[in-house]
């Protein structure tokens, strides 16, 4: 019988000298019959059960798979290995684990292909999206640039789809598929995904016309003879985990999110700003956008945002697709005005309480300009955390009552055609300037014959 032993080993007090000896001796204590009893320090350790060889036999005999699986002294090895002196890769792919793989079953099951395969993205990236190898493989499935664009992925300076989860696992079902249907084999289909098709075919021939990957095995090259054992190790040991005292303490789930799509070039941290989605999430979310903006080429592209602020985003979507290619974003409204307190004023400076009903079509940022006040003024009077909103919901606004012979909006009567006027304020899109004045988008370019939504601090547009 082929058996691992596990031996324990006492070590000397010498073999620490970081101790502290003095308060171990105070620590001695005599026992009623006058002998020293000695309390020993309790050093922790992770107990690693024994296995033995026929033992992981039965285990895998026992699995319902969908693949062949060959134990043999090479696949025993690397279970040795990650079950005993490797522990801690282990738990690092438990804890990404339930980011991705709810993910590979759906579209392996979708492409009638073998949920095993889903492991083999443990081997290839340990499940880290944004992993590069020294050769220039990329992402989950480590796709070298040409590969990547020749199963439909954008591979360029502004965007990588190698490191988009979806995506690539789309890519690599098909590139698998097509390895299989190529020979007949997952195993000989899983070394050609490493080593490439040609590489498996020379190994056939050499072989002499063997089909399997255990009879082409001492002709492959190196890395993939270890590739496919890895592979069927990772398979057996997590299906076997409590078998090796292999435990998922702390796991991440992935996020929820829905896809929209702007039609605009905007920086991730803009859509950050005035959203009040942390930027951490959305590039989580967007790994493949590698500069973290959309450029002018791909401006179609869909965004994934969290599914808690999609509502906000698609009933905000035609002032944030107005706001976004501006450079200050319109929720981080101007401080600069004088706060506004709870206390006594002056009577220039008293304010009248009103209630605001939010509309469909608000945000937080245009109804605080709209009232003359500051985003942060609105969010203390209301309690509110986040810039978030929802329709129906009642705001309370102190909004300041002004002498009649000043105005905080830069608006002017003495036109010659005694047309009424605006001058844009930094942080201005169309959106909020024809909100305070009831007008539309299309009515202010027709009024002030605009030909796109562009405008600028200072400009003075027609407004009545």
């Amino acid at each position: 019988m082929k058996k691992l032993i596990f031996r324990v080993f006492v070590i000397g007090i010498a073999c620490f000298p970081f101790l502290n000896l003095n308060a171990f001796a105070q620590e001695s204590r005599l026992s009623n019959s006058g002998q020293l009893d000695v309390v020993l320090p309790n050093y922790h350790y992770e107990y690693v059960p024994d296995f033995t060889y026929e033992e992981v036999a039965e285990r895998i005999q026992k699995m319902e798979l969908e693949m062949d699986f060959e134990l043999n002294e090479r696949v025993f090895s690397f279970i040795q290995y990650f079950t005993v002196r490797n522990r801690d890769y282990i738990k690092m792919v438990l804890a990404r684990k339930e980011q991705y793989f709810p993910m590979y079953e759906e579209i392996l099951k979708n492409r009638d292909m073998p949920s095993e395969i889903q492991f083999l993205s443990i081997v290839e990236s340990g499940l880290d999206p944004k992993i590069k190898s020294p050769v220039g493989a990329m992402g989950l499935w480590q796709f070298m640039p040409a590969t990547g664009r020749e199963y439909g992925m954008l591979v360029n300076p502004d965007i990588d789809d190698r490191m988009d989860p979806e995506k690539s696992t789309e890519a690599a079902a098909k590139y698998l598929k097509a390895l299989y249907k190529m020979f007949g084999n997952w195993e000989v289909a899983l070394a050609a995904y490493n080593c490439g098709p040609g590489n498996v075919r020379k190994a056939i021939r050499k072989s002499g016309g063997k089909t399997t990957f255990w009879g082409i095995y001492d002709h492959l090259p190196k890395e993939t003879r270890s590739y496919v054992p890895q592979f069927q190790a990772m398979l057996y040991i997590l299906n076997h985990l409590e078998e090796h005292n292999l435990h998922l303490e702390e796991p991440s789930y992935p996020m929820e999110y829905e896809q929209i799509r702007f039609d605009k070039t905007f920086h991730l941290k803009t859509l950050a700003s005035l959203t009040a989605i942390c930027l951490k999430d959305l590039e989580k979310l967007n790994p493949s956008i590698k500069l973290g903006k959309i450029p002018e080429s791909h401006r179609s592209m869909s965004v994934r945002i969290p599914i808690s602020k999609a509502f906000f985003i698609k009933d905000n979507l035609a002032w944030l697709g107005d706001s976004l290619s501006k450079t200050t974003p319109i929720l981080l409204a101007s401080t600069s005005q004088p706060e506004i307190g709870t206390g006594s004023t002056s009577t220039a400076q008293a304010s009248a309480r009103l209630v605001y009903k939010v509309k469909s079509g608000d945000a937080l940022g245009a109804i605080a300009t709209r009232h003359g006040v500051t985003l942060t003024q609105i969010k203390q009077w209301n309690n509110l955390n986040s810039n978030v909103i929802k329709v129906g919901q009642t705001l309370v606004i102190h909004a300041k009552a002004e002498p009649s012979s000043t105005k905080t909006i830069a608006l002017n009567s003495t036109n010659p055609s005694s047309s009424k006027t605006y001058t844009v304020r930094p942080g201005d899109s169309l959106w909020v300037i024809s909100q305070k004045h009831s007008l539309s988008i299309e009515q202010i370019k027709r009024l002030n014959n605009l030909n796109s939504t562009q405008i600028k601090p200072g400009q003075r547009l027609i407004v009545g």
